[in-house]
């Protein structure tokens, strides 16, 4: 025979210096977000205390989670349903939230980028402690933006001189000169997603003059073919469409005080039928390397719409069953 435990009954009183409504959110948003989660507990708000009666597992969770939103409030940074649902993952796996969510990465114009998910920090970490790291997953996870805050920080810091973005120019086949347009109207359209993130992070102002000293460039992978590049933080964006030749070529280009991150899909491969993407055989091939990391982000660090994660894993999903069909 089980025993179910005595419902426990807890009282968590929030202090006055933190409003009430960063806590409970507009229109009850995140207490709403916390019963979905924890439909076995009765929570109540009145003033500033917040009363939960339920199982003792379900409400001592509770307890850490508004603990550890209190602390994320104080830093400044504010909570949405979203971030609430994350938080609540990362206690189940033993993670503090507020560990992962008020580390600061960089910050410019008032705006802090900072990790959101456990696997992000992961990848945050991985890549202050080794010098070549893979960050492969969905769109939407932030591998891209976080390695190019990554770099902006490595640059500011003068732990680096220069920073490089790369990207396969795929869909023109490295083979601009049929385009319209000079040859960076040509490029742009592959690179702009790069530039967006260096909007992001560093004044509009001083880009062109940093991208004319060489402090930023930004150019297509073949552009990087013959070269060594030194003390260097250099970033390769959607990797599965580099083939298996191409990703050597680029991996060899590392020199001495430079960082490469190496980010991509290998879901969304765009490489011409017959061709191996180098993302998808470089593991097997560099995974007993020191200094080389391989970090895997998935539909639950995806840091956009709610809807993108339930995207991603409804095509996972699909893609599965297709494969299993033609067994």
């Amino acid at each position: 025979m089980t025993l179910t435990p005595a419902p426990a009954h807890a009282v968590v009183v929030v202090p006055t210096s933190t409003p009430m409504v960063t806590i409970i959110g507009a229109r009850d948003e995140l207490i709403k977000t916390i019963e979905v989660a924890f439909p076995d507990v009765v929570i109540l708000v009145r003033g500033n205390e917040i009363t939960l009666d339920g199982p003792p597992a379900s409400v001592t969770t509770i307890q850490s989670l508004i603990s550890e939103m209190i602390i994320v409030v104080r830093t400044g940074q504010g909570l949405t349903p979203e971030s609430v649902e994350r938080s609540i993952a990362m206690l189940k796996s033993n993670v503090s939230p507020a560990g992962v969510l008020t580390a600061n990465i960089l910050s410019n114009r008032g705006k802090s980028i900072r990790a959101k998910t456990v696997n992000q920090k992961n990848y945050v970490d991985a890549i202050d402690a080794n010098t070549v790291v893979f960050g492969i997953g969905p769109a939407g996870t932030g591998k891209t933006y976080l390695a190019v805050a990554k770099a902006v920080q490595a640059l500011q810091s003068k732990k680096v001189s220069r920073i490089i973005l790369t990207r396969p120019a795929v869909e023109a086949g490295e083979r601009l000169g049929f385009l319209p347009g000079t040859l960076n109207e040509k490029i742009d359209p592959y690179l702009r997603p790069l530039y967006d993130a260096l909007h992001d992070m560093i004044d509009p102002d001083s880009i062109p003059r940093l991208m004319t000293s060489g402090t930023i460039e930004v150019a297509p992978l073949a552009y990087m073919r013959g070269r060594t590049l030194n003390d260097a933080f250099i970033i390769l964006d959607e990797a599965q469409n580099t083939s298996a030749e191409q990703m050597k070529m680029f991996l060899t280009r590392l020199g001495f005080g430079s960082t490469m991150v190496i980010t991509g899909d290998v879901t969304q491969v765009d490489l011409p039928s017959g061709t191996t993407s180098g993302l998808r055989t470089v593991r097997d091939i560099l995974t007993d390397i020191d200094e080389v990391a391989f970090v895997e982000l998935t539909s639950g660090d995806v840091v956009r719409h709610r809807l993108v994660g339930q995207i991603v894993d409804a095509y996972g999903r699909y893609d599965e069953a297709k494969q299993q069909g033609r067994k």
